[in-house]
C-alpha cells in the first residue's frame, strides 16, 4: 500500500509559479511510474504529466507543455510538479497518482488533492 501525500497548493496571480510536491510512503516508490492529475469544477479529471519510474521519460498535457515541469527523486520518495507562467484555467484540486501494472496485478494510488487557484 503505497501513501501519497501531495502540498504546495495555493493561490497565485496569473503569471505566477507554484511548485506541488507529492511525498510517497509505503511502497517501492521507484517501482511507480508518477502523474499528476487535475479536476477543475464541474469538469472530468485531467491527466496533467507523467513520468516514468526511473525519471527517464516524462509526457505532458498539450495545455501545460512548456509551462510546467515534472520530475521525481527516487532516493528522495518524492515527486514534484512545477507550475509557471499560471492561467486562471489552471485552477483546480491538484492529485498525485502512483501506478504499477504486471501480468498479475494493477496498483493504482492517490494522494487527497492540493488546490490550486489563479487569480487575481
Amino acid at each position: 500500500q503505497v501513501q501519497l501525500v501531495e502540498s504546495g497548493g495555493g493561490l497565485v496571480q496569473p503569471g505566477g509559479s507554484l511548485r506541488l510536491s507529492c511525498a510517497a510512503s509505503g511502497g517501492t516508490f521507484n517501482s511507480y511510474t508518477m502523474s499528476w492529475y487535475r479536476q477543475a469544477p464541474g469538469k472530468e479529471r485531467e491527466l496533467v504529466a507523467a513520468i516514468t519510474s526511473s525519471g527517464g521519460s516524462t509526457n505532458y498535457a498539450d495545455s501545460v507543455k512548456g509551462r510546467f515541469t515534472i520530475s521525481r527523486d527516487n532516493a528522495k520518495n518524492t515527486v514534484w510538479l512545477q507550475m509557471n507562467s499560471l492561467k486562471p484555467e489552471d485552477t483546480a484540486v491538484y492529485y498525485c497518482n502512483a501506478f504499477r501494472s504486471s501480468r498479475w496485478d494493477v496498483h493504482d494510488y492517490w494522494g487527497q488533492g492540493t488546490h490550486v487557484t489563479v487569480s487575481s
